[in-house]
């Protein structure tokens, strides 16, 4: 029961769903449970409410059923609920040009539901968000220092990308929970080393750091104990191309091992490699994998906008 009382309370602030629009929500088997609360919210509140279950995904970043991705785009309202991120998707970019709003939830717990982020002011999370936002925006170059370790690249000429947990407008879309602002690097333009110690969707959390060599925008070299693996589930193509460069907003967000969640904590920044033809870059690579560094110092620009995770006045 509280879980179909949180997902009306999301329903209705976050996604603003009104009694009479066509809501869709997208599950998987790992996250049925979840999906099937999120529906008999949805029912509750009014809304013509459809539940499609499908097969899980291999990995984040891989497209849905195109059943699945058809329904998206036809809906007024989709959450989808998966194991494995459908953010960085055709289907899911597809269905917000159509006009959906539409809330992404990849690896979603229902701890995650109940605790942690989840239980933002999202008021706050949506102006800080914005800003940070403004500023990614107005940069063009931005560097990562962390233990004696830099990494340095361009976003000259990118749009930052807001994800302020509220998409209450036709073709909003976003993480739930949420709180980052995020930017595409210019590919090809990456050089140096980065320290991660977070955690790494699909991985979780690391008990020990995690080194990254990259030289002209691809990792070239991985030491530590998830090097092995992270190289795996990044292939040796474009997925080892840095994709994404974001800042978490959400000052009630923890790090579980969900990088769902890990990636909105504020004091942390996060890389991502493979696609990001969905928010303004160019890779194309079927695979999105987010790697989470807390408390880094961070410079736009060459000005230091973030020291030790916390954010320096404007």
């Amino acid at each position: 029961m509280k879980l179909i009382e949180t997902s009306k309370g999301i329903l209705t602030n976050c996604m603003a769903l009104k009694a009479g629009e066509t809501f869709l929500v997208v599950a998987d088997e790992p996250k049925r449970e979840l999906g099937e609360a999120l529906w008999e919210a949805g029912k509750q509140l009014g809304a013509e409410a459809v539940l499609m279950i499908m097969q899980e995904r291999e990995k984040s970043g891989q497209e849905p059923p195109v059943a699945v991705a058809e329904a998206m785009k036809q809906s007024d309202v989709v959450i989808c609920a998966t194991e494995h991120s459908l953010t960085h998707t055709k289907a899911r970019k597809e269905a917000a040009a159509n006009g959906t709003r539409l809330a992404t939830m990849p690896g979603i717990t229902a701890d995650m539901f109940l605790e942690g982020a989840i239980s933002a002011d999202y008021a706050q999370v949506k102006v800080l968000t914005e800003q940070v936002t403004e500023m990614l925006t107005k940069a063009s170059t931005v560097r990562i220092e962390k233990a004696g370790k830099s990494l340095h690249f361009s976003i000259a000429g990118r749009n930052g990308v807001p994800s302020t947990g509220m998409y209450v407008n036709p073709g909003e879309s976003g993480n739930l929970p949420s709180g980052e602002a995020y930017i595409a690097p210019v590919e090809g333009h990456a050089n140096g080393q980065i320290l991660v110690d977070g955690s790494i969707s699909g991985i979780g959390k690391i008990d020990t750091p995690l080194l990254l060599t990259l030289e002209n925008g691809r990792i070239t070299n991985a030491e530590g104990a998830s090097a092995e693996r992270l190289l795996q589930i990044l292939g040796d193509q474009d997925g080892r191309m840095l994709g994404e460069f974001g800042i978490g907003t959400n000052d009630k967000a923890r790090i579980t091992g969900v990088v769902l969640e890990d990636e909105k904590v504020y004091g942390t920044i996060h890389v991502a490699f493979g696609s990001n033809n969905t928010f303004g870059g160019t890779i194309v690579a079927g695979v999105h994998i987010d790697l989470v560094v807390k408390e880094p110092d961070v410079y736009l620009d060459d000005h230091l906008i973030m020291k030790s995770g916390q954010l320096l006045s404007k």
